[in-house]
């Protein structure tokens, strides 16, 4: 199989999926047993549209409006009015990445088979992706209750022809214009079909998806960046002794610990601390840096085992049974379970910025720094050093630390109360990743100062660690400047946050420690 095609069947799909079509633009085909699957379920949906009974979503309102009988003349109007009625959001538009992701993992509950759509719908959806056409989606319009409604309404009003969705070449233009220019055919919606598209935790599981693939790397570039402040500070690495954790078996707390101690591997600053100016213990910054980001480290792999869950589930509502043959309204629609999690992780991710923020204040004071010169400045008083690089990475953990209060204790009942307890799922995700990437930011600045440090002192006659000098050696050639007098920083700190992110600074590293766990 090609590596740059997605195949989507009936049994969910895998992070690594939605990554590649989200990120990486990857080719999206329905499997032959999708297409199966969907065209038994709406065999199912067709007879019980033609009995008398109403069936709520295939002959019925929608809602606190589900009282109804819809009659047949006016069930493709109802599957219509329905899409553009809930396109109904507001303020800027979402990123690219998170639309993609979020049309694909409706596409993977379509191919379930218990949702009752025709196969047509799914191609059409696996078409847009295809063509590299994005729906225009904003960021206000979904409670995360009955899924994700306002932006998955705003794709869905994409497949029929109508709204604005940006091209290929980034243009936003009328939606039946790029469908036209890239011989897509708009979707006529029948029975049930306008809902399917609409009730889903598609939104916020994308960006969970996405947040945690970006967390897993930001944690492995704080294990590094705390332990280029240990060998800065002339702290001891005996604290990261495996036998030390193996007593305290949170998985996650060994895995930092360890993949510190080998950073710290054969370097001429650490156990420093019984010198010049004797201390018993390292601070709690610097000592307890295993157990803050291995807590981080168990947090990401409890929010892997919630969205490996959603991403093998169906979530519709109603739902099809095509064993029994039935249609059966539920509330699998309802976000808490994602909201949750969304909300623990950028707590946790305030809690990383924190305890980095903390070592980075450590390596400016020069009554805490153990001989290191004010701010690291090259003549302290005419230079400021980084002085005000601190200052904007505090910034930035406030900032965290605001969006570390969760969204998911705030229900706002709606519809006519018939909605009347919510899950708010999708502004977890979103300030989520506003997290992140606040916290890439807070790591780059640790990162920066911890290598000016440890530049300094070289000077001074101590080595440190491979480790060390491989990540100085790729961050110099990176652009980012190293010690001397002061210079314009935005630009620095820029290219340091560059390189934390795009997984530099772990590449640097592993080229003297291989993989880090």
């Amino acid at each position: 199989m090609d590596m740059h095609t997605v195949v989507v069947g009936t049994s969910g799909t895998t992070a690594e999926d939605v990554i590649a079509v989200a990120r990486k633009d990857a080719r999206v085909e329905l499997s032959e047993a999708a297409v199966e699957a969907l065209c038994a379920a709406r065999r199912i949906v067709d007879a019980l549209a033609a009995k008398p009974e109403p069936v709520y979503g295939v002959s019925t309102g929608f809602g606190a409006l589900a009282g109804r009988h819809i009659s047949p003349d006016l069930r493709a109007q109802l599957q219509r009015n329905i899409v553009r009625s809930h396109a109904a959001g507001m303020g800027p538009h979402i990123e690219r990445e998170v639309v993609r992701a979020l049309m694909f993992l409706r596409l993977k509950t379509l191919a379930s088979g218990h949702t009752g759509v025709r196969p047509e719908v799914a191609q059409t959806i696996a078409d847009v992706l295809n063509a590299g056409i994005t729906p225009v989606v904003h960021e206000y319009g979904s409670l995360g209750c009955s899924g994700d409604l306002a932006p998955l309404s705003h794709c869905a009003l994409t497949l029929m022809g109508e709204g604005e969705a940006e091209g290929p070449d980034g243009t936003v233009r009328p939606a039946g214009e790029l469908l036209a220019a890239h011989g897509i055919t708009p979707v006529e919606l029948r029975e049930k079909e306008g809902l399917a598209l609409l009730n889903g935790t598609d939104g916020m599981l994308g960006m969970l998806v996405m947040a945690l693939a970006d967390l897993k790397d930001l944690y492995t570039a704080a294990d590094v960046t705390a332990a280029l402040s240990l060998e800065a500070l002339l702290g001891t690495d005996r604290v990261l002794a495996p036998e030390l954790h193996a007593i305290r078996p949170h998985p996650g707390q060994g895995v930092s610990a360890a993949n510190m101690l080998r950073v710290l591997a054969g370097s001429g600053l650490t156990g420093h601390h019984q010198d010049a100016a004797p201390r018993v213990q390292d601070a709690y910054s610097v000592r307890c840096a295993p157990q803050v980001n291995g807590a981080g480290r168990d947090t990401l792999a409890h929010g892997r085992l919630v969205a490996d869950r959603e991403l093998a589930s169906a979530v519709d509502n109603p739902v099809v049974l095509p064993g029994e043959g039935r249609v059966e309204s539920n509330g699998n629609f309802h976000g808490a379970p994602v909201a949750y999690v969304l909300d623990f992780l950028a707590i946790a991710a305030a809690d990383l910025g924190s305890i980095t923020e903390r070592r980075t204040d450590r390596l400016l004071d020069k009554n805490r720094s153990h001989g290191l010169p004010p701010f690291l400045a090259e003549d302290a008083g005419v230079d400021s050093g980084l002085m005000i690089a601190q200052y904007t990475q505090a910034a930035l953990v406030s900032e965290l630390k605001r969006l570390a209060v969760p969204a998911s204790v705030d229900s706002i009942p709606s519809s006519g109360m018939q909605e009347d307890h919510v899950s708010m799922g999708w502004s977890a995700a979103r300030k989520l990743r506003t997290a992140v990437a606040g916290l890439a930011r807070i790591v780059a600045v640790e990162l920066y100062a911890a290598t000016r440090a440890v530049e300094l002192r070289a000077a001074e006659g101590l080595i440190p660690g491979p480790a060390a000098q491989a990540v100085i050696g790729a961050l110099r050639a990176a652009g980012v400047q190293g010690p001397g007098p002061d210079r314009f920083l935005a630009p620095d700190l820029a290219a340091a946050d560059a390189f934390v992110r795009e997984g530099k600074l772990v590449d640097a590293v592993e080229t003297v420690t291989g993989p880090l766990d």
